[in-house]
């Protein structure tokens, strides 16, 4: 009998006879996907099962004529560094890079290999494209947050909260260092100042805890969880602090209404990850990086948790739920 060899291949679907593994290799392309959040995550799993399910739409099936990697880095600096070295090494065809630390690890650590970032602010801030409409280099991808939707968070609270007249913005100065920027550029619009907006700088829990608490002692005040991948780790913390000291929250990320905060707005993660996919797609098959503008998100979600409402004694408006593309109750 002829013996057969077989491989396992990482990442994909079972085995394959080694003879069958080599003739296909040089069809097989390797994209990494370093991601700023952790494993168990919920945004982390929405964000991966959107681009694996538009990778396989454009016909890039794991384990046949591509492996996908991915990679959960978190938000911890050292975690980061070492899962940039690993990826880079890798030498994939494409880098899927998500989260401003990661790409600030990731940017300098390699000029070849191209990179897609997804849901990632000011990019051209950050240092890590020239501009939008010309990247320039091997970066392009799909940006996250303006500084114009400060002013939107503003707006949805005093929807519900009509007497809101101070809102603490907090962030990790670390990893999310954009909204010193977004927050002066705010300041510096022209608009009737019915409400103080201060940042609040937290890097760890109990920093958390003491920030909501002071401003539970203010009935007028209110909470804007920014887009910051120290606030979506933290925000279990973030959330009970919130309801013991009866502070509305509003965030981008729906996953923090389901978990308790009174409303999030802001684009949909996942699906900028679903369209970050067409860019890895346009890269494998020959195109300049260069030729791929950076793009801003589409879709916008406004979610509302009724139970949280009425738990903090708000009453949100008939016209404003009619608005909402969720409301859990």
């Amino acid at each position: 009998m002829q013996r057969r060899e077989f491989i396992t291949l990482l990442g994909g679907a079972g085995t394959w006879p080694l003879a069958a593994w080599a003739q296909g290799s040089q069809q097989m392309r390797r994209v990494s996907v370093l991601l700023g959040l952790g494993q168990r995550d919920p945004e982390a799993t929405s964000r991966v099962k959107a681009f694996r399910l538009a990778m396989r739409d454009l016909g890039w099936i794991n384990g046949r004529n591509i492996q996908i990697e991915i990679r959960f880095a978190g938000s911890n600096p050292a975690s980061i560094k070492e899962h940039v070295a690993q990826t880079v090494q890798l030498a994939p065809d494409v880098i899927v890079a998500n989260s401003i630390p990661v790409m600030t690890a990731l940017h300098p650590a390699t000029k070849t290999v191209p990179i897609v970032f997804a849901n990632v602010s000011n990019p051209v801030g950050q240092g890590f494209i020239s501009n939008v409409a010309h990247p320039g280099g091997n970066i392009t991808g799909f940006s996250f947050i303006e500084p114009e939707i400060i002013g939107k968070w503003i707006s949805l609270l005093r929807d519900v909260k009509p007497d809101l007249s101070r809102v603490a913005l907090m962030f990790n100065p670390d990893t999310a260092p954009q909204y010193h920027a977004y927050l002066q550029s705010f300041k510096a619009q022209p608009q009737q100042n019915l409400v103080e907006i201060e940042a609040v700088h937290v890097q760890n829990i109990s920093e958390i805890e003491m920030a909501v608490a002071n401003l539970g002692h203010q009935p007028v005040g209110g909470l804007i969880a920014a887009a910051d991948i120290f606030i979506v780790g933290a925000r279990e913390a973030v959330l009970k602090s919130a309801e013991r000291h009866r502070v509305p929250v509003i965030s981008p990320y729906r996953q923090f209404v389901v978990e308790g905060s009174l409303m999030s707005y802001g684009p949909d993660t996942a699906d900028i990850f679903r369209r970050s996919a067409s860019y890895v797609d346009r890269i494998l098959k020959g195109e300049p990086i260069g030729n791929l503008p950076v793009q801003s998100p589409v879709k916008f979600e406004l979610v509302v948790n009724l139970k949280t409402a009425k738990a903090l004694g708000l009453s949100p408006p008939e016209s404003f739920l009619e608005l909402a593309d969720e409301v859990i109750e």
